[in-house]
């Protein structure tokens, strides 16, 4: 058997530039890992089909779960059995814009090669990721990265300076966002659905910087304005957590998550106190600090 950690990630920009033919967005996104992690265990067995089972949510565990289409591609190429039992922990939200359904089908994609011996080359890993969802090939490498095309194309950046020392705040409220809706709702909002290329770049040349005040005004999510409008509280999660000290708040992904950057943990702290008296326990609430490593699995 063996045991794997699968992180999830924020989206510190996330720009659609339009709709694709392939009905896929074309899109241009800053991604960073997060230590928060989902656990995975993997053991061959000497007979049967992929067996997934989850504890810690209520999530299917036949073939349109992510980490079961993960495994059915690895063995449709490598034409290997499929003696493998699955075990999944779940400790990241669903339907939050963290991705842990992704992670999980990319950690997955990485340990089978691994239990089977490396059949597959990086590059054909690659290739299935981009197949099973445009989340997926970010999660193949534990660092931030600048995500192109419908997402597939990935480039692996350094660490950010401006986000040294700082501490990261995720808040998730007792409901989720639907990812289809959110995409769905940019129509609405053309200038959202046709953004213009060039943002992700450069938010990435301010964060290589050691000011965030000058980066912050360049985070962006094109998603957030119609999920803000359908989910006004999520708009008082901002206003109540740039109250207590933040610097940067943004939606990650389609939602339903907040994530905030504040200056140091006591100041992040102490913007948890004042959240939890305004709005109540019974939303979702993680911390951690960023220390400037570049990988998830530090």
């Amino acid at each position: 058997m063996i045991q794997k950690l699968s992180p999830c990630k924020i989206n510190l920009l996330l720009n659609i530039l339009g709709k694709r033919d392939d009905g896929f967005h074309e899109l241009e996104t800053i991604i960073m890992p997060v230590p928060l992690f989902d656990e995975l265990s993997y053991e061959q067995k000497t007979e049967g089909d992929i067996q997934l089972t989850v504890e810690g949510a209520a999530l299917t565990e036949g073939s349109d779960n992510l980490i079961v289409r993960a495994a059915e591609a690895f063995y449709s190429c490598t034409h290997g059995n499929r003696h493998i039992g699955i075990h999944l922990k779940k400790r990241i939200p669903m339907e939050a814009g963290l991705g842990g359904g992704s992670s999980n089908a990319a950690i997955t994609l990485n340990a089978l090669n691994e239990i089977s011996g490396y059949p597959l080359s990086q590059q054909v890993i690659e290739d299935i990721a981009a197949k099973i969802g445009s989340d997926v090939p970010f999660f193949l490498h534990h660092k931030p990265a600048m995500a192109e095309g419908r997402g597939e194309q990935v480039t692996s950046l350094p660490s950010f300076n401006a986000l040294t020392g700082k501490t990261l705040l995720l808040v998730k409220p007792d409901f989720g966002v639907s990812t289809p809706w959110a995409y769905s709702a940019l129509q609405q909002s053309p200038d959202l659905l046709n953004g213009q290329a060039g943002k992700a770049k450069e938010l990435v040349s301010a964060l290589s910087g050691n000011d965030l005040s000058q980066a912050s005004i360049l985070f962006f999510n094109s998603l957030e304005r119609p999920v803000l409008e359908k989910f006004p509280i999520l708009r008082l999660f901002q206003t109540t957590l740039k109250a207590s000290g933040a610097e940067v708040t943004l939606m990650s992904g389609s939602g339903s998550t907040t994530f905030a950057i504040f200056p140091n943990k006591q100041t992040a702290e102490k913007a948890i106190e004042d959240f939890r008296q305004g709005f109540g326990s019974t939303h979702w609430v993680y911390a951690t600090e960023l220390t400037g490593n570049t990988s998830a699995l530090s």
